[in-house]
């Protein structure tokens, strides 16, 4: 038996809405087939903007959308992407696929994207081949008010008022794909290049710097060291971790894989909470106050593509296996929302551990999207300190906890718990206590399905989905909760 004890009582830090942000990259089929496919397009859409991608989205209330990259931001220049679109100039996707990237979709797309899921825009500019001229005529471009060549230009081709942009990240994976740059230097860059993304009006501008990849404390030290604030003056609002979880090699199978390869992907996710205690505590040194946020800004399980398709586009399949890599990550940015305040899941459509997959007119959701439609409950909820003991699950002489969670109160006083069942083979009985809470009446509700890597196909769009969990009982403040193996659940008390 697992025990969670909730201190309903102590409840005090949000989970801010941003940790259940998605990204979306010109990468294969994400933003061409996945959002745009034009106005002339005999698939339904919205000013080029497809609805049914947009429909199912706006369910799960994606809060924030990352864009334009990735790898592909540092070689993006945004002037490419604006103006009459028969003129826009064809450029080669060096990155991804060596594809040509025809530019239709660029900066007054994505905000008609963002307007469209109610989504807060959050752009990565480009420092690896750009100029600070170049990022800095881009805020003017979106954000500027008044009278300005650039603001004329925007007005020129269709939007007269300003949009409002929050969020902008001074570059991306510099230490790789990005100028693979040393710590220092890039601090440097970004004390320079951030001080040039400007507020106009009365627009104000999140920064965000690139942060560390994995485990690369060191790059954490030399940013928050040298590039957080200068006489009083704060520069960086953000740094972006990125960790991906890569069980084998790249090229392993997203659907075929054994008892083992299920444990070892548990495990590896299951460093992320490792990761943000690391960082954070290198951050805590040089900011106690926790005033620069850890962004999360690609995250999620890395296989390889589908047999058949372009190796470059990444297109993988998404199984219960993912679901439950999602689930559980999710619980850990929650359990860590004072200083997580952003994370952003790669990629939102037909790229990586995708939410939606397309195919010409037809999508299905994924079983990662039904995970964040159970959890969008955490959303700017408040976190409630949670004490978890359980046993372990063990493959090969190698344990980890077999259940995970997290738990939040609503604005409406709900009690929302979310919990990850990691052992494929047992069921297993939670005994969960709410200190501080009369539970009146419990609805919950859980993704499992029947074999480890089963999976939604476009002839079988079903075959994992949310259903009721009927195997729950209340006796004053106590919960006992029966989870089915592999599963991801959400239990809510009133």
């Amino acid at each position: 038996m697992a025990k969670l004890v909730l201190d309903v009582n102590g409840a005090k830090h949000k989970i801010d809405r941003n940790i259940y942000g998605h990204f979306a990259e010109h990468l294969g089929r994400c933003i061409y087939e996945g959002f745009w496919v034009g106005e002339d397009s005999p698939i339904p859409n919205e000013n080029g903007i497809r609805k049914d991608v947009v429909g199912a989205l706006k369910k799960i209330r994606v809060p924030v959308l990352r864009w334009p990259g990735g790898c592909f931001a540092d070689e993006y220049h945004w002037k490419d992407g604006v103006g009459p679109r028969e003129k826009r100039p064809k450029r080669i996707n060096n990155h991804w696929g060596g594809v040509i990237e025809n530019n239709h979709f660029g900066t007054h797309e994505y905000f008609e994207l963002c307007r469209q899921l109610g989504a807060e825009p959050y752009i990565c500019g480009n420092v690896g081949s750009g100029t600070v001229w170049e990022m800095q005529q881009w805020v003017e471009y979106i954000t500027f008010p008044g009278d300005s060549e650039m603001a004329n230009w925007r007005r020129e081709n269709g939007r007269e008022e300003p949009w409002r942009l929050k969020y902008f990240g001074i570059g991306n994976e510099n230490w790789n794909c990005g100028g693979k740059m040393r710590a220092e230097y890039y601090a440097d860059l970004y004390r320079q290049y951030q001080n040039f993304v400007r507020n106009y009006g009365d627009n104000e501008i999140f920064r965000i710097a690139c942060g560390p990849r994995n485990d690369d404390y060191h790059w954490t030290e030399v940013l928050m060291s040298r590039a957080t604030q200068m006489r009083g003056m704060q520069m960086m609002d953000g740094l972006a971790l990125h960790y991906y979880t890569v069980p084998g090699e790249k090229q392993d199978s997203a659907v075929h894989f054994d008892e083992s390869d299920w444990h070892r992907t548990m495990r590896l996710a299951l460093f992320m909470e490792e990761l943000i205690i690391k960082h954070s505590r290198i951050m805590d040194k040089y900011d106690p106050e926790k005033r620069v946020a850890l962004i999360v800004d690609e995250w999620g399980t890395w296989f390889g593509v589908e047999p058949g398709t372009e190796p470059g586009f990444l297109y993988q399949q998404n199984t219960l296996r993912d679901a439950l890599v999602a689930g559980l990550t999710l619980n850990i940015f929650n359990n860590y929302c004072e200083r997580v305040k952003m994370a952003n899941i790669a990629q939102i459509v037909n790229v990586l551990q995708a939410l939606i997959l397309t195919r010409g007119p037809e999508m299905i959701v994924t079983p990662t999207y039904h995970v964040f439609d159970l959890y969008q409950v955490h959303q700017d909820a408040t976190l409630i300190p949670t004490e978890l003991t359980c046993e372990s699950y063990v493959v090969e002489d190698a344990a980890i906890p077999e259940l995970n969670a997290s738990a939040s109160v609503g604005p409406g006083g709900s009690v929302n718990i979310t919990l990850c069942n990691l052992n494929p083979h047992k069921e297993l009985l939670v005994s969960a206590v709410l200190d501080g809470f009369a539970v009146k009446e419990v609805a919950s509700r859980v993704l499992t399905s029947a074999n480890m890597n089963d999976h939604n196909t476009f002839e079988q769009p079903d075959v994992v989905r949310p259903r009721a969990l009927d195997s729950i009982s209340l006796k004053e403040n106590h919960l006992s909760i029966t989870l089915p193996p592999k599963s991801v659940a959400l239990v809510t008390v009133r």
